[in-house]
């Protein structure tokens, strides 16, 4: 067993297709609050793994985000992912003046508005796909492409500009030390980008989703200039490379299981619900993500985590925890009354983009499952090669017959 006071050094990188980490799993049955060292960052810093203690850690105001701006905090990337006016480092009652401004900009009705769109491009990619024959690769043809497309339409991005956004979100997802320089980079190109983007829809909006963050007004609240370019720019990344991968892992998860395949085929109603338990059952990501600073002690079953310790937390233990879910590590389209999963975060960072995930996924997976009845693996599934760089957990490929 692993004891309380001893300390783990975790190499959060776990490969072998889409199996949980097993040194994550070990930390959540024999240490659930853990001391652990981090790839990157100054320190040591807590792991907590557990759904309950999870919802604690997201949710309760004694543990800070903004407290980590100005730190060199424990994490798995060697440069900080998230900048200082991002919403990803705010506290409230901050936080929920800016997430009040997005949320009346960002409403699930335009989501859902952007839904014949987003039908008509699955089925033009899907028209390639098909008359470029079989096998065909479901990430390039799919994957790849369909989420960055859905945001940048809503957003109204240029369509020329969006290779190179597409590969500087990449450079910035990577685990790699000798990556570092290039991270940094990118990340800079990415605000220099953002920062011009936004400041030319301030000073004429359209009807694109970053006008509307542009000129959201509540009161005399309106989004400062740095908050907008940040939070473009979050949207773009986030908006499109969680569901990019998630399409791929979902694709991969069905035609692994056929017989699930099967069932979603013969009772398509089933789609959202079964999303929701794939999302749950994926390790969508390496390790963990933006950490918390405790501003008090806080006592988790004995274990006390003191003042200004990093606290970072597993949603994808949590979404394996035996004491939320009955039978975790099973795939079950009929669980009755399940907890919410953590996929999209919990609490004050909950995914604002959920809803856009939602229906790009169910739009992709419910097409491809109809359209194509013997849709099937065009090689061993153990020759299928996985990212090995990213915090991102996704097939380079994804070889598909029918």
């Amino acid at each position: 067993m692993t004891g309380v006071d001893s300390v783990q050094t975790c190499p959060f990188r776990h490969d072998e297709a889409l199996e949980p980490d097993p040194f994550m799993t070990r930390m959540r049955v024999e240490a659930p609050v853990a001391r652990v060292r981090m790839p990157y960052g100054e320190g040591e810093c807590w792991l907590v793994t557990r759904y309950e203690d999870v919802k604690t850690v997201t949710s309760d105001r004694r543990f800070s985000r903004a407290a980590l701006i100005g730190r060199d905090f424990p994490r798995i990337t060697p440069a900080p992912i998230a900048q200082s006016e991002s919403i990803n480092l705010m506290d409230p009652p901050a936080l929920n003046r800016v997430r009040r401004l997005i949320t009346k900009a960002f409403t699930t009705p335009q989501v859902e508005a952007l839904r014949p769109w987003t039908q008509r491009t699955v089925d033009t990619l899907l028209d390639t796909m098909e008359k470029s024959g079989a096998p065909a690769d479901i990430a390039d043809h799919l994957a790849d492409r369909l989420p960055l497309m859905t945001i940048c339409e809503l957003l109204d991005v240029p369509e020329a500009d969006r290779p190179q956004l597409r590969q500087r979100a990449m450079d910035m997802m990577s685990m790699n030390a000798a990556d570092r320089s290039s991270a940094v980079e990118a990340k800079a190109w990415l605000r220099a980008y953002f920062s011009e983007l936004t400041a030319e829809r301030r000073r004429a909006p359209g009807d694109d989703l970053i006008s509307g963050l542009a000129t959201a007004r509540i009161g005399e609240e309106m989004l400062d200039a740095d908050e907008l370019a940040v939070l473009a720019m979050l949207l773009v990344i986030t908006g499109h490379d969680t569901t990019t991968y998630n399409i791929s892992n979902i694709v991969y998860t069905l035609l692994t299981r056929p017989e699930h395949a099967a069932e979603l085929r013969a009772r398509p109603e089933l789609l959202p619900r079964a999303l929701e338990e794939l999302l749950r059952h994926i390790p969508f990501r390496q390790g963990v993500g933006i950490p918390r600073v405790a501003t008090e002690d806080v006592e988790f079953d004995g274990v006390v985590i003191k003042a200004g310790d990093t606290v970072h937390v597993s949603y994808l233990t949590a979404n394996r925890d035996e004491l939320a879910y009955d039978r975790p590590d099973e795939l079950d389209f009929h669980r009755e009354n399940p907890a919410v999963h953590m996929t999209f975060g919990y609490g004050s960072h909950h995914c604002l983009g959920a809803h856009l995930a939602r229906m790009v996924l169910q739009v992709a997976i419910g097409t491809l499952l109809t359209r194509f009845p013997d849709l099937r693996l065009a090689v061993p599934a153990e020759e299928v090669r996985w990212n090995t760089v990213s915090i991102w957990r996704y097939p380079l490929a994804l070889p598909v017959t029918w």
